[in-house]
């Protein structure tokens, strides 16, 4: 049986949990900042971090760690066709803004204040910048015309930025247009951390 761990504000793990909506496994809802679950966590996963997939195989417990990864375990225990190179290149676009976008957030929960001077926030300020133009760009294009995994990782990141208010969207209307198409989606309905 599957578990997956994490909570149900992030958006590395709402992506696995709409990816594994139509396959059974039981979800573990952590709350990675309290120290009863924190502690639960260091156990399994020396990273700390979330998502976490357990699966028990044979009477044996393969811990898997990363979104990423754990998209790919699941692509070989199913059988799914493997991600192209131009999809694998939309995921580690999604993954550093949503990185980008986790780190100031944690700082900002930390009362830790963004200086527009300070080359960390610069950066990562850039970063979402260029990463959120590219991908409204592929929209336009129609790169994400179908309902697959870079498909969900964008929503989740879009659906993250402007459920946290992380980052003016303004003039990225692809970018909106295709949360706006997605949103009433089951599974998207079903995680949505609000």
């Amino acid at each position: 049986m599957l578990k997956l761990y994490g909570s149900t504000t992030s958006p590395f793990v709402r992506r696995i949990r709409i990816w594994l909506a139509n396959t059974q496994h039981d979800f573990v809802n952590l709350q990675i900042f309290a120290e009863q679950d924190r502690e639960a966590l260091i156990v399994k996963n020396p990273t700390m971090k979330i998502p976490m997939l357990e699966d028990e195989i044979d009477g044996k417990s393969q811990v898997i760690y990363d979104s990423r990864v754990i998209y790919r375990y699941l692509t070989d225990k199913f059988a799914d066709p493997a991600l192209s190179w131009e999809q694998e290149n939309q995921l580690t676009l999604i993954d550093s803004a949503n990185d980008s976008l986790v780190q100031m957030f944690i700082l900002s929960n930390s009362d830790i204040q963004a200086d527009e001077d300070k080359l960390f926030f610069k950066l990562q300020k850039e970063r979402v910048n260029a990463v959120l133009v590219q991908l409204n760009e592929q929209v336009d294009s129609g790169l994400f015309s179908s309902w697959n995994y870079p498909s969900v990782c964008l929503y989740c990141l879009i659906d993250w930025i402007e459920f946290r208010k992380l980052h003016n969207m303004q003039g990225l209307t692809s970018l909106l247009e295709f949360h706006d198409e997605n949103s009433q989606r089951i599974e998207v309905t079903a995680t949505d951390p609000r």
